[in-house]
């Protein structure tokens, strides 16, 4: 089974860069791998085309963005990562042997890259727990049959919480269950704005999509500068 790689990346070269230098090292590799970048940044077509990468345009919204990726890629299976993750080297193994017992799609354990403090390990754990008994988000390598994926509906066209509603088909049309492998995550933001008040602000938009608000209207809250 032949993996595709999804990126959607916006203004963050420097995070795409360390993304495929991991992902270069992967034994296995995947046999693509798809950026698609919402800004447009000549910059980072230049890294792709260095990179073997293929590299598409798009507008700058995550759903949109992931969406037109999966519609591109030309394997059974595929991977969506964000542009933060660190995946560790048997990733794609990992992938391919869960697929093996019949599964549509899973995601990775979530850590914090290189970050051990009680802070990092603790909302890890509780990330890790609202993954299962909720939704498992972009950040946790969210990777799934491309049938499987068409027959949900594919990413909406949103800039936040694009993940709930392809989810909730997914699990409605087989299982879609973690693995234990983890992939790492960047702990820039969390140590930029505070592990607990990111955590918090997160949290809160989490329960306003629940009671209804327009994921448009929470996008604009979580990418208001401050």
């Amino acid at each position: 089974m032949d993996v595709s790689v999804v990126i959607p990346v916006y203004r963050d070269r420097q995070a795409l860069e360390r993304m495929l230098t991991a992902l270069a090292a992967l034994d296995p590799q995947p046999s693509e791998v798809v950026v698609v970048d919402g800004g447009s940044e000549p910059d980072i077509e230049a890294l792709c085309a260095g990179s073997g990468c293929r590299y598409l345009a798009s507008r700058a919204c995550r759903g949109d963005q992931m969406d037109r990726g999966a519609r591109a890629a030309s394997n059974e299976l595929l991977w969506f990562l964000h542009a933060d993750n660190t995946p560790r080297p048997d990733s794609i193994a990992v992938i391919r042997a869960h697929m093996g017992t019949g599964t549509v799609g899973g995601w990775f354990r979530f850590v914090f890259e290189r970050e051990r403090c009680w802070q990092a390990r603790l909302l890890a754990f509780l990330i890790n727990l609202r993954a299962r008994i909720g939704t498992p988000y972009g950040d946790q390598g969210l990777f799934m049959r491309r049938d499987a994926y068409r027959q949900a509906g594919g990413f909406p066209p949103r800039a936040l919480f694009e993940e709930p509603p392809l989810v909730k088909r997914l699990r409605k049309s087989g299982r879609f269950a973690p693995v234990t492998a983890a992939l790492g995550v960047s702990a820039r933001r969390w140590k930029r704005d505070g592990w607990f008040r990111r955590s918090v602000r997160n949290r809160a938009l989490a329960l306003a999509y629940i009671l209804r608000r327009s994921p448009d209207d929470l996008a604009r809250r979580y990418f208001r500068p401050g």
